[in-house]
């Protein structure tokens, strides 16, 4: 029954579905021959209705989270994992973000299944960037730039100051920051600290993973690559 579990695992339905799948000849071989639940055979030589089965265990993805989508699992409203194929919420174990983004912000957002990797990504020690771009209600003032890289700035009701970050300034109402911490709506609370709003705000980078041309609402599986370059440091 290995087969069974392992199919099970990926979301495709429960053992007892899984098995019945079986005795229908829906899962074959890539050449279409019949496969039973005693098969030995690898990962990648197993499809349902003529397609491959989905990814193993340990996959990563790179999300482009629309605005008005939250990255809770329950919500009145759409949640991230509707952008899914059903089956990925039945996958164990589970799916899980990696940190949030909140309803009212898009971009890059990255979800995966492997615990470990999860916890190297979001841990304070790893010092992973994260790039945001926003627009704002007024003009810069003109000293955000330092106060930001000071590491002296206290956001409210908090009593540790922010790391430095690294804020370029693209137009007096756009800007881009980079932040190596993820405290709660953070960018939203810098730019409020010096009395300005963000009116618009997404993520484009987590280390040196670009969303590049990935439309609103689309994702694709990371490779070893892509992973790679969320662990990159940033160019000198």
């Amino acid at each position: 029954m290995r087969l069974v579990k392992l199919i099970a695992n990926l979301g495709y339905g429960s053992r007892k579905d899984v098995a019945w799948m079986f005795r229908e000849g829906r899962i074959t071989s890539p050449d279409g021959e019949v496969l039973y639940a005693d098969d030995k055979v690898e990962h990648a030589q197993i499809h349902i209705d003529g397609e491959p089965l989905d990814p193993p265990a340990g996959i990563m993805l790179m999300l482009h989270k629309p605005l008005g989508v939250t990255c809770s699992r329950k919500d009145p409203g759409r949640v991230v994992y509707d952008l899914l194929p059903p089956r990925y919420r039945q996958r164990s174990p589970a799916l899980s973000t990696v940190g949030r983004l909140d309803r009212d912000t898009s971009g890059l957002l990255l979800i995966t299944d492997d615990g470990a990797l999860l916890h190297r990504v979001i841990s304070p020690r790893a010092n992973i960037t994260k790039v945001y771009e926003a627009t704002l209600a007024q003009d810069l003032r003109g000293d955000e730039q330092a106060l930001f890289a000071s590491g002296t700035l206290l956001l409210e009701s908090e009593t540790t100051p922010l790391l430095p970050a690294t804020l370029d300034v693209l137009a007096p109402r756009h800007v881009r920051l980079s932040i190596t911490e993820g405290r709660y709506h953070q960018v939203r609370r810098m730019f409020a600290a010096t009395g300005n709003h963000v009116e618009t705000l997404q993520r484009t980078a987590v280390g040196q993973l670009q969303m590049e041309n990935l439309p609103p609402g689309e994702w694709r599986r990371l490779g070893e690559d892509d992973i790679a370059r969320i662990f990159e440091p940033a160019a000198p």
